[in-house]
């Protein structure tokens, strides 16, 4: 297995990325290929390449976050992102891991990788971790702004898939992100797609509303792009605003009665509920519905967001996820035929 790992130099900055490769490859033992300029990535990486199994494939480009993805893409066939995304198409990687340009990995992936055949749109799929051993599958995260009620039920099928292969739960419940449970809630998208849904085999429990998230009513829940970005990322700065009043909070107490502040935290609880809240502790998000293994981290992501990113791409690879996700579509397909 060859995990490579874009470090193009953007964001996060590089040190970042290689500090959180040698971490994966030191936790997880798997051969890493760090992406981009040789020359810095030497320097950075040092005695690390050869004792850890981590090579450099150099890539001379990059694409700011601020660039057209598709214009990016077509322009740059040396950045970091696309001779990634190209390193898997090879098979030379067994996956792909980005922090980089959302838009470009998404545009590169479905360009030189291709759909699986079946799919007519992939989507990020995030979790949602802030429950105890009960997380959230949420999709799309935001690859798709306008959507098909075609489309949202590919999401179903594929967020179901990645649950049970990857979090283990046998029957994954499907929730319909809505403003009512009601089955005339919603868009004209929301309700038609909810007719569709109720025709398939998935566990298609209704539509739930967005103070069921929280609530783990649902294992995976299906909204369009342009919804599921928005609360994806209002949980981010809810997680944000918590993690910082924690914290403050563990302060006080530990200047109060004079004890170390991390002991405080730990007997508090402080570190539980921080690793829940993290968006570090998941590394990234799955580009589910291409033909190749694609995790796009988080833009603001740090060394030990990358070493998780890395860890989940080992589990896709060891678990076969994608073929499985090949299998279910074409039985769909089949089914419905």
């Amino acid at each position: 297995m060859l995990i490579a790992v874009d470090a193009g130099g953007v964001e996060p900055a590089p040190h970042q990325i290689v500090g959180g490769v040698i971490k994966a490859a030191h936790e997880y033992g798997v051969d890493i290929a760090l992406v981009g300029s040789k020359s810095l990535l030497h320097v950075l990486a040092g005695r690390s390449l050869k004792k850890l199994g981590i090579s450099i494939i150099e890539a001379s480009q990059v694409i700011a976050p601020h660039e057209s993805p598709m214009k990016a893409v077509r322009s740059k066939p040396d950045s970091s992102i696309v001779v990634g995304v190209n390193l898997v198409r090879d098979g030379v990687a067994s996956a792909f891991i980005s922090a980089g340009n959302t838009g470009a990995v998404v545009c590169a992936a479905l360009l030189n990788l291709g759909k699986i055949p079946g799919v007519e749109r992939p989507a990020l799929a995030s979790i949602i971790n802030l429950i105890p051993s009960a997380p959230v599958l949420l999709m799309d995260a935001g690859a798709n702004i306008d959507c098909r009620p075609s489309h949202l039920v590919q999401f179903s099928r594929l967020g179901s898939i990645y649950v049970r292969e990857v979090l283990g739960i046998s029957s994954p419940r499907v929730g319909l992100l809505s403003n009512g449970a009601e089955e005339t809630k919603g868009t004209q998208l929301v309700q038609k797609t909810y007719k569709l849904l109720k025709k398939t085999d998935l566990n298609f429990i209704g539509s739930i509303e967005g103070h069921d998230i929280l609530k783990k009513a649902a294992d995976v829940i299906i909204t369009d792009g342009f919804t599921g970005n928005i609360v994806l990322k209002t949980i981010e700065g809810i997680s944000d605003s918590w993690l910082f009043s924690l914290r403050q909070a563990g302060a006080v107490f530990a200047k109060a009665y004079r004890l170390p502040s991390r002991a405080l935290h730990r007997d508090m609880g402080i570190e539980s509920w921080a690793k829940r809240l993290d968006y570090r502790e998941y590394g990234g998000v799955c580009l589910l519905g291409v033909n190749g293994n694609i995790i796009k981290a988080h833009g603001r992501s740090q060394a030990h967001a990358i070493k998780n990113a890395i860890g989940t791409a080992k589990r896709m690879v060891e678990q076969d996820v994608l073929q499985k996700m090949k299998e279910g579509v074409s039985e769909q397909a089949n089914g419905s035929a």
